[in-house]
Protein backbone atom coordinates (compact mmCIF):
# COMPACT_ATOMS: atom_id res chain seq x y z
CA UNK A 1 0.00 0.00 0.00
CA UNK A 2 2.12 3.21 -1.47
CA UNK A 3 0.70 6.87 -0.09
CA UNK A 4 1.40 9.64 -2.03
CA UNK A 5 4.48 11.90 -1.05
CA UNK A 6 3.37 14.11 1.90
CA UNK A 7 5.38 17.18 3.43
CA UNK A 8 6.41 17.27 7.15
CA UNK A 9 6.96 19.62 9.76
CA UNK A 10 10.32 17.83 10.19
CA UNK A 11 11.23 19.58 7.10
CA UNK A 12 11.26 17.00 4.53
CA UNK A 13 9.06 14.45 2.34
CA UNK A 14 7.73 11.14 3.09
CA UNK A 15 5.96 8.22 1.31
CA UNK A 16 4.57 5.59 3.42
CA UNK A 17 5.13 2.68 1.75
CA UNK A 18 4.21 -0.17 4.64
CA UNK A 19 2.32 1.09 7.90
CA UNK A 20 -1.44 -0.14 8.88
CA UNK A 21 -2.50 -0.55 12.72
CA UNK A 22 -3.20 -4.18 11.50
CA UNK A 23 0.79 -4.43 11.62
CA UNK A 24 1.92 -2.35 14.65
CA UNK A 25 5.45 -4.37 14.58
CA UNK A 26 6.89 -2.14 11.86
CA UNK A 27 6.31 0.46 9.06
CA UNK A 28 8.37 1.31 6.28
CA UNK A 29 8.14 4.38 4.35
CA UNK A 30 11.03 6.77 2.11
CA UNK A 31 11.76 10.05 3.23
CA UNK A 32 13.29 12.82 0.45
CA UNK A 33 14.72 15.68 1.63
CA UNK A 34 16.27 18.57 -0.95
CA UNK A 35 19.44 20.01 -1.75
CA UNK A 36 20.81 22.39 1.27
CA UNK A 37 17.93 21.30 4.23
CA UNK A 38 18.73 19.48 7.48
CA UNK A 39 15.79 17.84 9.05
CA UNK A 40 14.72 19.31 12.10
CA UNK A 41 16.78 17.48 15.20
CA UNK A 42 13.95 14.90 16.68
CA UNK A 43 14.25 11.64 18.75
CA UNK A 44 11.65 8.80 18.72
CA UNK A 45 10.20 6.46 20.35
CA UNK A 46 10.72 3.85 17.99
CA UNK A 47 14.00 2.08 16.63
CA UNK A 48 14.94 3.24 13.07
CA UNK A 49 17.13 2.36 9.89
CA UNK A 50 17.75 4.29 7.39
CA UNK A 51 19.16 2.59 3.80
CA UNK A 52 20.27 5.73 1.80
CA UNK A 53 19.09 5.48 -2.10
CA UNK A 54 20.64 8.55 -3.58
CA UNK A 55 21.87 11.85 -2.42
CA UNK A 56 24.84 13.02 -0.14
CA UNK A 57 24.30 13.56 3.42
CA UNK A 58 25.80 14.31 6.81
CA UNK A 59 23.99 12.42 9.27
CA UNK A 60 23.77 13.18 13.20
CA UNK A 61 23.09 10.32 15.92
CA UNK A 62 23.62 11.44 19.36
CA UNK A 63 26.87 12.76 19.44
CA UNK A 64 28.52 11.31 16.09
CA UNK A 65 28.22 12.67 13.05
CA UNK A 66 29.25 10.85 9.36
CA UNK A 67 29.01 11.58 5.40
CA UNK A 68 26.47 9.43 4.35
CA UNK A 69 25.89 8.16 0.41
CA UNK A 70 24.16 5.36 -1.42
CA UNK A 71 24.19 2.18 -0.53
CA UNK A 72 25.41 3.18 3.67
CA UNK A 73 22.64 2.35 6.49
CA UNK A 74 22.46 3.86 9.71
CA UNK A 75 20.53 2.69 12.69
CA UNK A 76 19.04 5.17 15.45
CA UNK A 77 18.78 3.78 18.83
CA UNK A 78 15.13 4.41 20.67
CA UNK A 79 15.58 8.09 22.35
CA UNK A 80 18.34 9.37 20.43
CA UNK A 81 18.78 13.23 18.99
CA UNK A 82 18.88 12.30 15.29
CA UNK A 83 18.90 14.11 12.26
CA UNK A 84 20.01 14.55 8.33
CA UNK A 85 21.91 17.52 6.16
CA UNK A 86 21.05 17.06 2.82
CA UNK A 87 24.86 18.00 1.19
CA UNK A 88 24.42 17.49 -2.16
CA UNK A 89 22.98 19.28 -5.32
CA UNK A 90 20.11 16.80 -6.04
CA UNK A 91 17.79 14.94 -3.35
CA UNK A 92 18.69 12.74 -0.65
CA UNK A 93 16.57 9.70 -0.48
CA UNK A 94 16.16 7.15 1.94
CA UNK A 95 14.11 4.06 2.78
CA UNK A 96 13.32 4.34 6.84
CA UNK A 97 12.62 1.06 8.79
CA UNK A 98 10.72 1.41 11.86
CA UNK A 99 10.03 -1.21 14.64
CA UNK A 100 7.99 -1.28 16.24
CA UNK A 101 5.78 0.66 13.75
CA UNK A 102 5.83 4.89 13.64
CA UNK A 103 3.18 6.79 14.41
CA UNK A 104 3.21 10.85 15.04
CA UNK A 105 2.90 10.35 18.87
CA UNK A 106 6.88 8.41 18.84
CA UNK A 107 8.04 12.01 17.56
CA UNK A 108 9.80 14.63 19.67
CA UNK A 109 11.41 17.36 18.59
CA UNK A 110 14.63 19.08 20.13
CA UNK A 111 14.40 21.88 18.44
CA UNK A 112 12.06 23.69 20.74
CA UNK A 113 11.88 27.30 19.31
CA UNK A 114 15.93 27.58 19.42
CA UNK A 115 17.54 25.63 16.11
CA UNK A 116 20.79 23.79 17.32
CA UNK A 117 24.12 24.92 15.49
CA UNK A 118 24.94 23.29 11.67
CA UNK A 119 26.21 19.75 11.31
CA UNK A 120 29.90 19.50 11.48
CA UNK A 121 31.49 16.30 10.86
CA UNK A 122 33.37 14.56 13.82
Amino acid sequence: MVGSEFYTDERCWITELWGNADDVSVSLARCRVEAGVTTQLHSLTVFERYLIEQGEGVMQVGAVTRRVKPGDSVTIPVGTAQRIANVGTGDLVFLVLCTPRFVPECYRNLEQDNLPPPLVES
